[in-house]
């Protein structure tokens, strides 16, 4: 799989700097919103000429909310012939409003040639909106998102958020990329591991894929322990008690606590009052007071449970 970040594409109309950007008053504005809004009522598709779209794209800095949104919908029905002033517009214009509204709008059209310029605006665009809804995009084009998105989570110069980001487009994502998770929970990257073991769920819940059962089973003695603490956080959120909780009681004796808590908690969630006796063994042997708090959480809703 290829984790290199590559370069977003070059548009050939793209503006060299904001004085050539198109500028809409108030009024014409105003005007061009409620001609859209009457065609979009009338089902029909908004001119798709580049003037057009240039107007349009210029109405996404419209401080009105409603007008906003009608050029974003007008945007959308255009579909792709819209989609390189939209980039440019998310990548380029000075006003922050125009380069969040043009990453939403995106988003309606989830067209794989945005792609490189969508991953260029989660890395370089300093408006954490405009992160998260670039990052919305990628999720909504689905499978073909993935390696930008794995990209993200390797690449040094990635903030926190940056991270977490990806992370949650990736899990989105889910079950419309079951081959590259797939793959990505076999990365050399300990980061791009625990990714793609939080994104199986949706493999696991909805194509009740095996490979993906056996992936995250492996996790479990992953060397890293940021993976295994992934892995044990997942099983609890799958509602599945047969399967899981054997699989989470041996992590209760996990050389690391994070992973002894998530354990604890899954088998909270897991609501198998069963576990009880063993959680009482594993707290009697607990040293990390941290964990303990965590085994007596568990215990005494898993009791609570019982007697309901």
């Amino acid at each position: 799989m290829d984790y290199r970040v590559h370069p977003p594409v070059s548009h050939p109309s793209a503006q060299p700097n904001s004085s050539d950007q198109i500028q809409l008053s108030g009024e014409e504005a105003a005007q061009l919103a409620e001609g859209l809004k009457q065609q979009l009522r009338q089902g029909e598709i908004p001119a798709g000429d580049s003037d057009a779209i240039e107007k349009m794209v210029a109405g996404l800095g419209d401080k009105r909310g409603l007008l906003r949104l009608t050029f974003a919908e007008s945007l959308g029905a255009v579909g792709s012939a819209a989609v390189p002033s939209l980039c440019i517009a998310m990548r380029r214009h000075e006003n922050v409003t125009v380069r969040r509204a043009a990453a939403k709008t995106l988003t309606l059209i989830n067209d794989v040639k945005a792609l490189p310029d969508l991953l260029e605006a989660l890395l370089e665009d300093p408006d954490p909106v405009v992160q998260g809804s670039a990052v919305g995009a990628m999720a909504c084009i689905g499978a073909a998102s993935v390696d930008g998105l794995l990209d993200v989570l390797i690449n040094p110069k990635s903030s926190q958020m940056q991270i977490g980001l990806a992370s949650w487009g990736l899990s989105f994502v889910g079950a419309k990329a079951p081959e590259a998770l797939r793959k990505a929970a076999c990365s050399e990257h300990a980061q791009v591991r625990t990714a793609a073991i939080a994104a199986l769920g949706d493999q696991i819940q909805q194509l009740d894929d095996l490979d993906a059962r056996e992936l995250l089973q492996n996790a479990l003695k992953d060397p890293e322990e940021e993976v295994r603490a992934e892995a044990t956080t997942l099983l609890g959120k799958l509602h599945d008690t047969n399967w899981g909780a054997p699989l989470l009681l041996p992590m209760l004796r996990d050389q690391d606590a994070q992973v002894r808590k998530n354990a604890a908690l899954s088998l909270m969630k897991l609501r198998d009052p069963q576990v009880i006796s063993r959680l009482r063994t594993e707290l009697e042997q607990e040293q990390d007071s941290s964990v303990i708090t965590i085994f007596n959480l568990a215990i005494n809703q898993l009791s609570r449970d019982e007697n309901d």
